[in-house]
C-alpha cells in the first residue's frame, strides 16, 4: 500500500510538472517583448530619504507591533504596552509631519487618511492595554477604576488583542501604499486595479498565514472541533463568491470581458463553495478548497493583459497558485490520509502555505503602472518576477518568525523562562553530571558488607 501510495504521489508530481511546463510555452512561445519606445527613465528625487523613511515605517509601524501583538497574545500585556508606546509616537509623527510625497509635492488621500486611522488605533490599542494591565497613570482616575471593575481585566485583554492584530493589518496597508503615493500610482482610471490587486493579493497572503498559524500553533493543530479547517475554508470561499458575483458587474450596463472573468470566478468560488461544505460534514476532510484555487491559478494564468510583462506575471502568479492548491491536495491525501494532523510537522506542509504568500506577492506587485516602472529601468520580466519572490521569502519568514516567537514565550510562561534546558535534560538524560554517577558508586561501595571487603 505504502509503494502503490508513492508511485501515485510521483505520478501525481510528474502531471502537474508536465502541465506546468506545457502552459509554459503555450503562453510564452509567441509572446515578443514589449515596445520600450517613448519610455522615459524616472525622475526619482531624494532617493536616499525616501527609502529610509519608508524602512522606518516597516520597522515601527509593521514589524514591531507584530511583536507587541505576540507578546499580548501570550499575556505579556504591560510589555506590550510599552513597545506599543513607542509604535504610537512615530504613528503620530507619520500622520501629523511625515509625508510620502511624489515629485510634485503630493500625497494621495488614501496614503494620508491610513496614516491617521492607523495612529488612532494604535492609541487606543494602548489606552486598552494600560486599562488590561493596571497602569497607574490610568487606574488613578475613578471613572476608569468602576469602568475597569464593570468590564474585567480578561475583556479588555481581548480587546487589547483585537486592535493589537488590526494594527498590523493597517500597518501592511500603510508599508504596501506609501511606495504607490510616493510613485503617484493608482490615480484616476488606475485606482479600481489597484484596489482590486492589493484586496486579492493580500487577502491570498493572509490565507497562507491562517495555514501557517494552524500548522505551526500545536493546541490549534491538534485540536478536537467537529470541523476541519476544509470546512471552514469551505464557507469563506463560498461567502467570498456571493460577493463578487453580485459586484463585479454594474448591472444594467454593457458587459466587459474582465467583469465576465470575475463574475465567472465568483461563481466558481460559490458553487465550490457549497460543495465543500457538504463534503467536510461531520468533521471530514476534502479537497474541493484546495480544487477552487487550482482552477483560480488556472484563469489567472490565462487572464492575457495589454504588456506582454503584465501577462507573463499574471502566468507566474496563476501557476504558483495552481501549485499551491495542488500541493495542498498531495498533502490532505497522501500525506496526512484524510486526518487532522501528524505527530511532527514534516517540511512539506510549509510549501503550500508559502505558495500561497507567493501568488498574493505576486499579484500584488501585477498592476499595469508598476509593470510600466519596471519597463521605464529597462528591467525584464525574470528579474522583476525573482524580487518579488524575494519579498514572498522575507513575508514568509516574518510570519514564522512571529508564530515562533509567541511559541517561545507562551512556553517560557508555562515552563520558566529556562523550559528549553530542563527539556534537553529530559530528552537525553546522559547529559547530566558525571557526578551522580560517581555518588551512587560510593554509596554503594559503603553498602557492602565489611567482610567482603577484607577479602
Amino acid at each position: 500500500m505504502y509503494q502503490l501510495n508513492m508511485s501515485l504521489l510521483w505520478r501525481l508530481r510528474y502531471l502537474l510538472v508536465s502541465l506546468a511546463l506545457v502552459n509554459a510555452v503555450r503562453a510564452h512561445g509567441d509572446m515578443n517583448p514589449d515596445n520600450l519606445e517613448g519610455l522615459t527613465s524616472p525622475d526619482i528625487q531624494s532617493a536616499g530619504p525616501r527609502s529610509f523613511h519608508w524602512i522606518c515605517t516597516v520597522l515601527f509601524l509593521l514589524l514591531l507591533p507584530s511583536v507587541v501583538t505576540c507578546l499580548t497574545f501570550a499575556g505579556k500585556i504591560y510589555s506590550a504596552v510599552v513597545f506599543q508606546s513607542v509604535c504610537g509616537i512615530y504613528a503620530i509623527l507619520e500622520a501629523a509631519i511625515f509625508r510620502f510625497n511624489d515629485n510634485n509635492g503630493i500625497e494621495n488621500r488614501t496614503s494620508r487618511g491610513t496614516a491617521w486611522v492607523l495612529a488612532l488605533l494604535v492609541w487606543t490599542a494602548i489606552f486598552f492595554g494600560g486599562l488590561a494591565s493596571g497602569t497607574s497613570v490610568l487606574i488613578k482616575n475613578k471613572k476608569l477604576q468602576a469602568f475597569v471593575s464593570r468590564t474585567g481585566e480578561s475583556k479588555l485583554a481581548y480587546v487589547h488583542r483585537a486592535l493589537s492584530f488590526a494594527s498590523i493589518l493597517a500597518g501592511w496597508v500603510k508599508v504596501c501604499i506609501s511606495p504607490v503615493a510616493m510613485f503617484g500610482f493608482c490615480r484616476e482610471q488606475h485606482t479600481g486595479q489597484c484596489i482590486a490587486h492589493g484586496i486579492m493579493g493580500s487577502s491570498f497572503i493572509l490565507y497562507g498565514f491562517i495555514y501557517t498559524l494552524v500548522l505551526v500553533i500545536p493546541w490549534i493543530r491538534n485540536a478536537k472541533t467537529s470541523y476541519t479547517q476544509d470546512h471552514i475554508d469551505s464557507w469563506i470561499m463560498c461567502i467570498w463568491g456571493i460577493v463578487n458575483t453580485f459586484t463585479e458587474h454594474r448591472w444594467g450596463k454593457s458587459w466587459k470581458m474582465s467583469e465576465y472573468e470575475h463574475t465567472a470566478m465568483g461563481v466558481l468560488w460559490w458553487s465550490g463553495g457549497l460543495l465543500g461544505i457538504f463534503l467536510s460534514r461531520g468533521g471530514r476532510r476534502t479537497f474541493i478548497p484546495s480544487l477552487i484555487i487550482v482552477f483560480t491559478g488556472w484563469a489567472m494564468s490565462q487572464h492575457t493583459q495589454s504588456l506582454v510583462i503584465s501577462t507573463k506575471v499574471h502566468f507566474l502568479f496563476g501557476i504558483v497558485l495552481m501549485f499551491g492548491g495542488a500541493l495542498r491536495i498531495v498533502e490532505i491525501a497522501f500525506l496526512l490520509k484524510d486526518r487532522r494532523t501528524l505527530d511532527k510537522i514534516q517540511s512539506f506542509q510549509y510549501l503550500p502555505p508559502f505558495c500561497l504568500v507567493c501568488s498574493g506577492v505576486l499579484f500584488m506587485g501585477a498592476t499595469e503602472e508598476q509593470l510600466e516602472l519596471v519597463l521605464r529601468f529597462k528591467a525584464g520580466y525574470s528579474s522583476y518576477s525573482l524580487l518579488l519572490i524575494s519579498g514572498s521569502f522575507m513575508v514568509y519568514l516574518w510570519i514564522l518568525i512571529c508564530l515562533e516567537f509567541y511559541l517561545h514565550l507562551v512556553r517560557a510562561t508555562e515552563d520558566g523562562l529556562f523550559y528549553g534546558y530542563s527539556s534537553i535534560a529530559n530528552v537525553h538524560p546522559e547529559t547530566e553530571f558525571e557526578l551522580d554517577d560517581a555518588i551512587q558508586e560510593e554509596q554503594q561501595s559503603d553498602s557492602v558488607e565489611p567482610g567482603r571487603l577484607e577479602t
